[in-house]
């Protein structure tokens, strides 16, 4: 293994902005606002201020499940968080989360509006809420429950670890690729053995584990997460493929992957979400908009 760096780390760290890489100017060292901006609010109860990164697209999945099952209670406004330009350390995102991440929840229902923030947070929230995607006890509960947080615990080896310095970082280091790349794989090697008995990742039955982990380790496998499929030979995988082409097609899967997409075909991306019908008009001006 060959490295070009020299570094030694000094005494005392300083924060250097010009460091570089595809998130420089918006990352930085310490938390609050940076600047007035209050947030909007729409007529449902469940206000969400997202993007459709993975994290975003588990609690826009969850909401469309919800939707799905006849729970009008879930209708909801998406509105569209970008976390590019610094959106989110507007005071009114900090005053929701003050760990300046999507997604971050707002429950108008009750007397007093509840935040939620944290996506696995919001995910049993929710379940919890409509008595949804989650057992209620017992050992069904305890294996969904461990799912997900194994998902928590797992992600940023994904996303901050082999996602930053495979995509992202503006110098390829060899060894932190190597690093996060074998991690990854072990990740994947640890769903693919347990996946080859069960249908899903609670056993038989469709949870929110499955909506936590589908939007990072099924878009990976699916070679659209960091292009990294052939990187990481993902086909060897076979039944985290199944498993993920099996949620793929669910259609509350399909709308929830739209909402607050900004990237990619114009047909897949719902900027924003206040009506069940936006899937339907806003997709139909943007095919249009393709055709003109």
């Amino acid at each position: 293994m060959t490295d070009s760096s020299n570094y030694t780390p000094p005494a005392i760290w300083r924060w250097n902005k010009e460091n570089g890489g595809k998130f420089a100017n918006i990352n930085r060292p310490i938390a609050g606002a940076t600047h007035d901006k209050e947030l909007p609010v729409g007529r449902h109860p469940l206000q969400l201020y997202s993007l459709a990164t993975p994290n975003g697209v588990k609690v826009t999945v969850m909401l469309e499940e919800l939707l799905a099952l006849g729970h009008a209670g879930a209708e909801y406004d998406a509105w569209l968080i970008n976390i590019n330009d610094g959106a989110q350390f507007g005071s009114g995102f900090v005053a929701v989360n003050p760990n300046s991440k999507i997604p971050a929840l707002m429950d108008r229902s009750g007397p007093e509006p509840v935040r939620v923030f944290e996506s696995g947070a919001i995910l049993v929230y929710l379940a919890e809420k409509f008595g949804a995607f989650l057992p209620t006890s017992g050992p069904a509960r305890a294996e969904c429950l461990s799912w997900l947080f194994w998902q928590m615990g797992a992600g940023p080896f994904l996303g901050g670890g082999f996602g930053h310095f495979y995509a992202y970082a503006p110098t390829k280091i060899e060894y932190a690729i190597d690093r996060y790349a074998m991690e990854v794989k072990r990740e994947l090697d640890v769903l693919d053995r347990h996946l080859a008995g069960h249908e899903y990742l609670a056993g038989d039955t469709y949870t929110v584990a499955d909506m936590a982990v589908w939007p990072w380790y099924g878009a990976l496998v699916k070679g659209v997460l960091y292009g990294a499929g052939e990187f990481l030979q993902v086909h060897e995988y076979t039944h985290v493929v199944r498993w993920a082409d099996q949620i793929a097609r669910r259609p509350a899967v399909q709308r929830g992957r739209m909402v607050n997409r900004t990237w990619g075909e114009p047909a897949s991306q719902l900027h924003e979400r206040h009506d069940a019908s936006d899937f339907d008009t806003k997709t139909q001006d943007k095919l249009q908009g393709l055709s003109t």
